[in-house]
């Protein structure tokens, strides 16, 4: 369990912070940027093949450095909905102008800036490209990578992030890295082609919506694989999988063809640059 609380310094620094920062494990978001390499059409793909391990590595150091910068870099991966009323959310703005002039920058990043951080990424990436840094390119696609996955993580979109509001701590720990570390090996991953997104953070938005409406479900398989349990067992884990299994692959496989997406999208916006040999 990853928590901030220790790094508070003043009032102010513990509103601007969420209390947990949990996410994707770094296995899920390695996995992830890796299939998304082969989403990519055969013009933009080679370069992402001759950098996958390179992307892969890194996709995950947003991750871990969370316990390194928590104040700085805790509120880029969630986005917690909940705050903002009922679904479709409407109360909250999509435009980050807009947003911060009807909450105030301390609420709003309380309440966690996660699409907005991918419309930024997914400008640099684009700006890397179109200059021809491309040592930078894959930096950023990592990076890129792993802020695009945690908006698939229905945990990241919900102030109840551990769970314990609903009587189920640590669901989410259970749900995004142990039933990834424990199955992976299983998981039929069919992510679709890679395709032009038109706004990059409009669509992260939608991301986050589509992984909120999966909470419940997850919750309830949770439920089901305790019954009768005194502990978190073995059995308790297959269980898990039986009930949750198809919904981590699902989004799984729709991060790793959002990620090639917004890879793709970069380059388009970059005008097509020609990539290096």
């Amino acid at each position: 369990m990853r928590s901030v609380a220790r790094f508070v310094a003043s009032p102010l620094i513990a509103f601007l912070l969420p209390l947990q920062t949990f996410a994707w494990g770094p296995n899920a978001l390695r996995l992830i940027a890796n299939r998304a390499v082969e989403t990519l059409p055969s013009d933009l793909r080679p370069f992402f093949e001759a950098n996958r391990d390179f992307i892969t590595r890194h996709a995950a150091d947003a991750v871990e450095s969370l316990d390194k910068n928590p104040i700085t870099e805790s509120h880029n991966q969630v986005l917690y909905l909940d705050r903002y009323g009922s679904y479709p959310f409407d109360a909250l703005p999509r435009k980050y102008e807009a947003a911060v002039a009807k909450f105030g920058r301390p609420k709003l990043e309380s309440g966690g800036l996660l699409p907005w951080q991918i419309g930024v990424y997914s400008a640099k990436l684009t700006e890397a490209m179109r200059s021809g840094n491309w040592e930078q390119a894959r930096l950023i696609a990592a990076q890129l990578a792993g802020y695009v996955a945690q908006a698939f993580d229905p945990f990241n979109t919900t102030e109840n992030q551990d769970g314990h509001a609903w009587g189920q701590p640590g669901i989410n720990l259970r749900f995004d890295t142990s039933l990834v570390d424990r199955y992976s090996l299983f998981f039929p991953l069919r992510p679709n082609d890679a395709a032009f997104i038109t706004d990059p953070t409009d669509h992260a938005f939608e991301d986050c919506l589509k992984a909120h409406s999966w909470l419940e479900i997850v919750l309830v398989a949770d439920r089901r694989a305790r019954s009768g349990l005194s502990d978190y067992t073995d059995e308790y884990y297959d269980r898990f999988y039986s009930e949750a299994g198809a919904t981590l692959i699902r989004q799984l496989s729709d991060a790793a063809a959002d990620v090639g997406s917004y890879w793709l999208t970069s380059w388009i916006n970059a005008g097509r640059p020609a990539l290096p040999r």
